[in-house]
């Protein structure tokens, strides 16, 4: 309602009196925040996704993980032999976190403790399977629902700007500035989110095959649940093996102490016997005396 000079008024004021001219003001800001958030925005769910992509990959093609699940496989039918799961040709995925579960007699030694003493002793190149698997932590604390909640947020806020940049074009001389940045930004825009589609659809086929390719059904154990059964078992083997080493260890230790106190045992005895052996000499060399005396 003000109508007096406008240079009177404040900075702040002056703004707003402004913007007041400008048609649907609220949607053209929600507008130009989406574009100042959608590089970064993108950046972000490329980089989970290409994340997804590479673990899935890493998981399927590493030879050192398949040769432990195998290796799984027949020490389970060895401790099944004689049962009904004695000839089993494979095994569900969450079984992997349950070899530390079975315990030997003494309940010293767990099967995952077992698992990586054979690994160690006969195949020790399999001890560093994890680094074939690069990708697969990151990819495990990733949720496939909250990936596609992003993509359904930027394609809304894209279908967005289109229809303010259709709205814009009957507010005259005033948005005309508006339209000029908005339709430089959607010339790059709309094409970066076509391939993020693409992106986004390989990314669900893969994270299904990885479910498929362990003999899980995706709908039960889906993506998530493997990789993140995945990564708890390499923590649980490298700490299984870490232990194996430090009880090998603690084990030489010992042994090498007990060898100690029998060699310090063993000592005056035979020093002992050295000194009667040198003194028998002696009487002799002294009815004797061209033998010469032990020093």
């Amino acid at each position: 309602n003000y109508n007096g000079d406008k240079e009177m008024l404040g900075k702040c004021e002056q703004f707003f009196l402004e913007l007041m001219k400008v048609p649907r003001v609220e949607p053209k800001l929600r507008v130009f925040a989406f574009t100042i958030t959608f590089t970064s925005q993108v950046k972000d769910l490329k980089l989970n996704l290409n994340t997804i992509n590479d673990a899935a990959r890493e998981v399927k093609e590493s030879l050192k993980l398949r040769e432990i699940m195998q290796t799984i496989l027949t020490l389970g039918n060895a401790l099944n032999q004689g049962t009904a799961r004695g000839s089993a040709v494979g095994f569900k995925l969450d079984s992997l976190l349950k070899l530390s579960d079975t315990r030997a007699r003494n309940n010293k030694m767990t099967l995952m403790h077992y698992l990586c003493k054979i690994i160690a002793e006969r195949m020790p190149d399999l001890l560093d399977f994890s680094k074939d698997l690069v990708h697969l932590e990151s990819a495990s604390k990733i949720q496939l629902k909250s990936l596609a909640e992003e993509m359904q947020a930027v394609s809304k806020g894209l279908e967005k700007v289109e229809q303010e940049l259709a709205a814009a074009e009957n507010d005259g001389a005033v948005s005309l500035g508006f339209r000029k940045v908005l339709k430089t930004f959607l010339d790059t825009a709309e094409a970066e989110v076509r391939s993020l589609i693409i992106l986004y659809s390989e990314v669900g086929r893969n994270a299904d095959s990885l479910s498929q390719y362990f003999g899980e059904d995706p709908a039960r154990y889906p993506f998530e649940q493997v990789t993140q059964t995945l990564v708890v078992f390499n923590k649980m083997f490298h700490k299984a093996h870490d232990e194996n080493e430090q009880l090998a260890d603690a084990e030489k230790k010992k042994l090498e102490k007990e060898a100690l106190k029998e060699q310090a045992a063993a000592s005056p005895a035979r020093k002992e016997g050295v000194d009667s052996l040198r003194a028998k000499l002696n009487s002799r060399n002294q009815k004797h005396p061209s033998t010469s005396i032990l020093p």
